[in-house]
């Protein structure tokens, strides 16, 4: 079987690799090309184009590199032509590979489509939700609800002949490796310390904005250690210039960090997820420009009433029906010092509400699963391949 795979960020490049060396161990004869980055290079993907190339964000990026992606989408086709490959796998990246699926479903009939890790369209562009059940064979989530979303009676409905797609929870990359960190870690009972995990994001926006507020907080529980989350790609003079300072207590093993840790400040993203499966409480934030006016079109642009994946995926409810809670969410004019500091104490000083935290994290654990998400989706796509 040969796959072409588009992935258009650094994180489908290490999904993407993993379900490479997957589908090998099922298929050796299997061979691989498409977009990607140095990880699927190194476990024999063919590369027409690097995610260098490709990950443009925010509307002035897009403009300014206009040029750019009209070229990446020209090689894209041309090299499917070219190939004729038998699947196409998409990994996220949904402006650019919802474009190359409806190519490809027009140009190459016959090529089976599946779209690994799709785009979190509950939360918001909900219309995406029909292109990709029209235009693809097989749909492999990594979050529990997502099946029952893309299914769910009570959105628009899909005519019976244009409905192709079979959606399946394949297990969530993050609880995977969360599992493995936990097994490879020391026990958190055995580790001690009073620590405080900042973990201000792994971009340099998200950590100009979150990092000083982060540290002014965390500075008012002097009997506490400070300790930051360094991103990889990050420098270390780029954190001392945000927070105005030399030698900042950085760390680079963010699961160590979180194991070691008593509470955790978390920008709000993966990292809130990693957090609650490693068993470290924690209170999110995230920095929105004009906080207040966000605050009021927050309703009219997202279709979900949380903002963090626990609580999304937690999805809980208080006695009236309405939606709870379990990680304090702190997003836009909620982020602010004294917010921070307020959740953070009760973290320290109210056993009650941080066991209940902790037993809430158990309960995320099972929802996820332990299963080997690269194999189980491998599995799928073979059994996909076998069936047509």
């Amino acid at each position: 079987m040969k796959y072409f795979l588009l992935v258009g960020e650094a994180s489908g490049d290490l999904h993407a690799s993993h379900l490479i060396e997957a589908i090998k161990q099922q298929d050796p004869a299997a061979s691989f090309s498409g977009f990607g980055g140095d990880k699927m290079a190194a476990a024999g993907c063919t590369l027409y184009r690097h995610i260098n190339d490709l990950a443009f964000m925010g509307f002035v990026a897009v403009l300014k590199n206009i040029s750019t992606i009209r070229q990446n989408f020209a090689i894209a086709k041309q090299a499917l032509l070219d190939e004729q490959p038998d699947v196409l796998v998409l990994v996220d990246y949904p402006s650019f590979n919802l474009k190359m699926a409806k190519f490809a479903r027009k140009h190459l009939p016959s090529l089976r489509i599946v779209y690994y890790i799709p785009p979190k369209v509950w939360a918001w562009k909900q219309w995406r939700r029909k292109t990709i059940l029209q235009l693809c064979d097989q749909v492999l989530c990594i979050f529990p609800f997502e099946p029952a979303f893309y299914l769910d009676p009570s959105l628009p409905p899909l005519k019976g002949a244009e409905k192709r797609a079979q959606v399946v929870y394949v297990g969530n990359p993050t609880a995977e490796e969360c599992l493995a960190a936990r097994t490879s870690l020391p026990a958190r009972e055995g580790l001690g310390g009073s620590i405080i995990a900042l973990l201000p994001g792994s971009r340099r926006s998200e950590i100009k904005h979150c990092l000083p507020k982060m540290l002014a907080a965390a500075r008012r529980f002097p009997d506490y250690e400070i300790r930051i989350a360094q991103a990889p790609s990050i420098p270390t003079a780029f954190y001392e210039q945000v927070a105005g300072e030399s030698s900042l207590p950085l760390y680079p093993s963010t699961p160590l960090l979180l194991q070691q840790s008593t509470v955790s400040i978390v920008n709000s993203g993966t990292a809130t997820l990693e957090a609650a499966l490693l068993g470290c409480p924690e209170v999110a934030v995230y920095h929105i420009a004009l906080p207040h006016l966000a605050g009021l079109i927050w309703k009219a642009v997202f279709t979900i009433r949380h903002f963090t994946l626990p609580n999304i995926i937690l999805d809980l409810r208080d006695e009236q029906g309405k939606p709870k809670e379990v990680i304090r969410e702190l997003i836009a004019y909620l982020f602010t010092v004294d917010n921070i500091e307020a959740e953070v104490r009760c973290l320290l000083t109210d056993n009650e509400y941080r066991q209940t935290m902790l037993q809430h994290f158990d309960e995320l654990r099972t929802l996820l699963g332990d299963q080997p998400v690269a194999s189980v989706a491998a599995q799928h796509i073979l059994k996909l391949t076998t069936n047509n």
